[in-house]
């Protein structure tokens, strides 16, 4: 049993528009239960305002990092990723999240589970959540992962060293299939109302629905589309779409079922074409800038307020499957069905997507690695004190 008000050592840690709590692996219990528990009281979850730990009260700020160096050929470090619920006594493991992903090589080299080597490490990473290998190349200055850098990330304040993150084969991160069901495209209908969706697993799976289905622009930021007075049912009607996907995959029983144990997964994305809207912090994000407009969602179905960076490669993915919705979207406005580079409109700006294609002999395009730039900084290291 771990005892209550010990101290366990920890960093935190930004990676692109996500805060995460950085444990080494051998510093937590080793039993499951045990582990959630600790994480749990780290975080002070279960509580709305996570006053009582590190939580910072949205899904965005509450996640946690583990990690080891391999024994695996090849790999340098093994990370697994957690969704601590802020409102449930839950830790997701479902899933990876790539912006925390982006801070696992600086802490790697930081904390000396990977040699530094200038001015570029290649820290060989692997996610026990979905069992996929992530490369991160990582700007290095004296031993040290570099902070300071001009690449800027809409959803950051200021600029920082660009880490480059790859994500190899990403297809069937969870479900071990692209098309999960089989099909580019579904339809289900909820009430006497047809509801079209792509359920694309890459990275992460998520489901692709037409915003304009549900009444809405597609450019709604979260505050807005909270505020609507139809934002209960719409939710609703989208915890059935996720929660039928969820059953689709094993991750849930039944719609009960998926609604309590998986939050995490899949992931369900408003879609709409380009065009413009005002961000979050007031600029205003031209049609001509982006080749998709998407919002995602996250435990609670919280929209969350930029784009996740795994769903960032399920997006570029989706954009290279054929017959796909965010397919349709990209390819019409590109005037081409093979696409390298997908910008994406979020609540707070842009997030581009780049991706090396293979071709098939069917004429179309598979992912070999999706890529993503981000940035990532050190902002506190210390011991947490956890609570029985």
């Amino acid at each position: 049993m771990y005892k209550a008000n010990r101290k366990i050592p920890c960093v935190y840690m930004r990676g692109g528009t996500s805060k995460a709590v950085f444990f080494h692996d051998q510093d937590l219990p080793q039993d499951t239960e045990e582990r959630d528990k600790v994480i749990l009281s780290a975080f002070g979850s279960p509580d709305l305002r996570q006053i009582d730990g590190m939580g910072g009260a949205n899904t965005s700020t509450s996640k946690v990092a583990i990690i080891k160096k391999s024994e695996r050929e090849g790999v340098d470090v093994d990370y697994d990723f957690g969704q601590v619920s802020v409102d449930m006594p839950v830790v997701g493991k479902t899933m990876n999240c790539g912006n925390i992903s982006s801070a696992v090589g600086p802490f790697a080299i930081d904390e000396g589970l990977v040699e530094a080597v200038e001015p570029i490490t290649t820290v060989r990473i692997f996610n026990t959540n979905t069992n996929k290998m992530i490369v991160a190349r990582v700007p290095v200055k004296d031993g040290k992962a570099k902070t300071e850098g001009e690449f800027a990330i809409d959803g950051v304040p200021g600029t920082g060293a660009k880490v480059q993150i790859e994500f190899s084969y990403p297809q069937g991160a969870v479900s071990g299939r692209l098309l999960p069901t089989g099909n580019a495209r579904d339809t289900i209908e909820i009430e006497g109302k047809t509801f079209e969706y792509s359920f694309v697993d890459a990275a992460n799976p998520v489901v692709f629905v037409w915003a304009e289905n549900f009444g809405l622009e597609g450019t709604e930021l979260p505050w807005e589309f909270e505020a609507r007075t139809d934002c209960a049912e719409i939710c609703r009607i989208l915890e059935i779409i996720r929660g039928t996907c969820a059953i689709t995959i094993g991750l849930a029983k039944d719609l009960a079922d998926a609604a309590v144990n998986s939050q995490t997964l899949p992931k369900i994305a408003f879609c709409t074409v380009p065009k413009e809207y005002k961000a979050g912090d007031g600029k205003i994000i031209s049609a001509d800038r982006v080749d998709f407009v998407g919002r995602l969602f996250s435990l609670g179905m919280k929209m969350i307020q930029a784009y996740m960076g795994t769903g960032g490669i399920c997006t570029v993915v989706a954009a290279n499957t054929p017959g796909t919705i965010v397919n349709e979207i990209v390819c019409a406005g590109k005037g081409s069905d093979k696409v390298t580079t997908v910008r994406i409109g979020h609540p707070f700006g842009i997030m581009e997507v780049d991706a090396d294609l293979e071709d098939l002999p069917d004429g179309s395009h598979a992912v070999v690695c999706g890529m993503i730039g981000r940035t990532a900084r050190r902002i506190m290291e210390g011991n947490v004190y956890v609570r029985d």
